[in-house]
């Protein structure tokens, strides 16, 4: 009998064991449901995350893209580089801000736009006149991104300031310059001004070159004052009331030696941008109805001459003579 005494509690013990064990089973399988479904929880909470962030981003970027063309104005080019162009002409109602200055009949616009040609200077002539502006700003430079050099006044950006150069350098100008460079310019500017009076159907005799008329030189380089801000919106005939047209002469290439510096005509609703490309004329009259402006060049060089010609024959000044 004792041995079954002594069985008794072994069994209880036993039995209360397997008790047990059955009881750790089922919290075990518990808990780990309460784990897997958290985790689950965890893992749709992380991909609503993700969700959301590529979600947000995507809209983020639809909506700057919008701002910045609404912002920018940047939706069409008139003048894509790789083109070359015979003739394009845009007219565009005149403003009134020639109403506010004397007019001259048979020149001062009464009919408004912008032009584009390639086929009025060649790309050597172009090379030829930009290594002038690459001897003469050679002399100086801004410190800044934009440098200018002006072949009548003489004036030439060196550091934060302008010097005269025929005064600074002398005599030795003449060892930069020859009288072959400025017979080129003068003949250059000659045919611009033809182009420009054959667009707007006015007679060249009646336009006077007029200043600043100038070679620009610009790169990336930070803005050092506030000459060297060439960005900003603008309207030529505010700015210089003896405008009345202005052109530019594109002396290097868009996205081969600078990226950003495309011209924008801002418009309402719609900007129109015109691609550098060496040898092409970009011409236009100087009131608000041609408000403008210049990208900031991003990287390289960009090199154009600006030549601007008004009514007013008190205003006129002539071309640069080597002396």
């Amino acid at each position: 009998m004792a041995p079954q005494r002594r069985a008794g509690p072994k069994a209880a013990e036993s039995g209360g064991g397997s008790a047990g064990t059955g009881v750790d089973r089922g919290e075990r399988r518990r808990l780990s449901s309460v784990r897997k479904s958290r985790a689950h929880q965890e893992s749709r909470r992380k991909w609503l995350k993700v969700a959301f962030l590529v979600s947000s981003a995507v809209l983020g970027g639809l909506l700057s893209w919008r701002y910045l063309v609404n912002e920018d104005g940047v939706a069409e080019v008139l003048a894509h580089y790789s083109e070359s162009l015979q003739d394009r002409f845009i007219e565009v109602p005149c403003s009134e801000d020639y109403d506010s200055h004397k007019r001259f009949e048979g020149c001062t616009p009464r009919k408004c736009g912008r032009g584009i040609t390639d086929a009025v200077i060649t790309r050597e002539e172009a090379e030829r006149i930009r290594r002038i502006a690459e001897r003469g700003l050679s002399l100086g430079g801004s410190d800044g991104g934009a440098s200018i050099l002006d072949l009548h006044s003489g004036a030439l950006s060196v550091g934060k300031h302008f010097v005269n150069l025929y005064r600074y350098f002398g005599d030795k100008i003449q060892e930069v310059f020859t009288e072959e460079d400025f017979q080129l310019y003068r003949d250059v500017r000659r045919r611009i001004q033809q182009t420009i009076a054959q667009a707007f159907g006015i007679s060249s005799s009646s336009m006077y070159l007029t200043k600043p008329t100038f070679f620009s030189r610009i790169n990336s380089t930070e803005a050092k004052t506030t000459h060297d801000e060439y960005w900003h919106p603008h309207i030529d005939k505010v700015t210089y009331g003896s405008f009345d047209y202005t052109s530019l002469l594109y002396l290097s290439d868009y996205t081969e030696d600078f990226g950003g510096g495309r011209f924008v005509f801002m418009d309402t609703g719609a900007n129109k941008t015109v691609e550098p490309r060496a040898g092409r004329v970009s011409f236009f009259t100087s009131g608000s109805e041609n408000l403008h402006r210049v990208e900031k060049v991003r990287w390289g060089t960009r090199y154009a001459i600006t030549i601007s010609f008004t009514c007013n024959p008190d205003h006129g000044i002539g071309d640069p003579v080597l002396t």
